[in-house]
């Protein structure tokens, strides 16, 4: 009788978390290992009971600095990639040979910047239609994705840049987006696009990442 009611008492597990120093590794595995950015959750998922991987990747975090490689924050994952500094010997490797067209560069920017917008929205930024082929371009590409619908008549969908885009260009969130002379380096932008309309900073000015007040949080449901 007291065995089974020491047996339906909640108390303290069977098995104790590995320490700290272990968890670290097991982090670090998983995400040297993985080809996209991991969640917390997964590594939860993955890491045995009691672990606390947010905690170990605070440690693996500040464990990296100054190496060759970081652990950096992508959206709400996390990803082991090559410091910035250095990115100049990936070069061979990360060459982009495929360009976006115009309508292509200009819609992402658009999304981008303005994120959520709807294909309207866009349109009437731009100045001209979208086509589909554009939107199929980039949804194909994975550097933008369906965000929620909006609350206005017909209730059109809207468009978001995903982690795919911010992992590209080394961002935590969209309010860390590049200016004109990041997007140039990158190999996207080859001739400059018409001012104004798209709402992005002008390479002249001081502020080239100065996000638009008020742009809403990204991945909305």
């Amino acid at each position: 009788m007291s065995d089974e009611q020491q047996d339906d008492t909640p108390g303290e597990t069977l098995f104790e978390a590995p320490p700290m120093g272990e968890q670290e590794r097991m982090v670090e595995a998983v995400l040297f290992a993985s080809a996209e950015p991991v969640t917390v959750r997964d590594l939860e998922a993955r890491m045995p009971h009691g672990c606390d991987p947010a905690e170990a990747l605070v440690h693996l975090r500040k464990r990296y600095e100054g190496r060759g490689v970081r652990v950096v924050r992508v959206g709400d994952a996390w990803a082991i990639r090559t410091a910035p500094d250095l990115g100049y010997l990936m070069q061979k490797e990360t060459v982009e040979t495929r360009k976006l067209s115009r309508a292509a560069i200009e819609t992402l920017a658009i999304i981008a910047y303005h994120q959520p917008c709807t294909r309207a929205e866009i349109e009437e930024i731009r100045g001209v239609s979208v086509s589909r082929g554009t939107i199929d371009q980039l949804l194909e590409m994975e550097w933008i994705r369906f965000g929620r619908r909006k609350m206005t008549p017909g209730r059109p969908v809207t468009f978001v840049v995903t982690p795919q885009f911010l992992d590209h260009f080394g961002l935590e969130t969209a309010r860390d987006l590049p200016g004109l002379k990041e997007l140039r380096a990158a190999g996207l932008l080859e001739n400059r696009p018409p001012p104004g309309p798209l709402g992005l900073p002008d390479e002249d000015e001081d502020e080239d990442d100065e996000v638009i007040e008020g742009q809403s949080e990204l991945f909305e449901d």
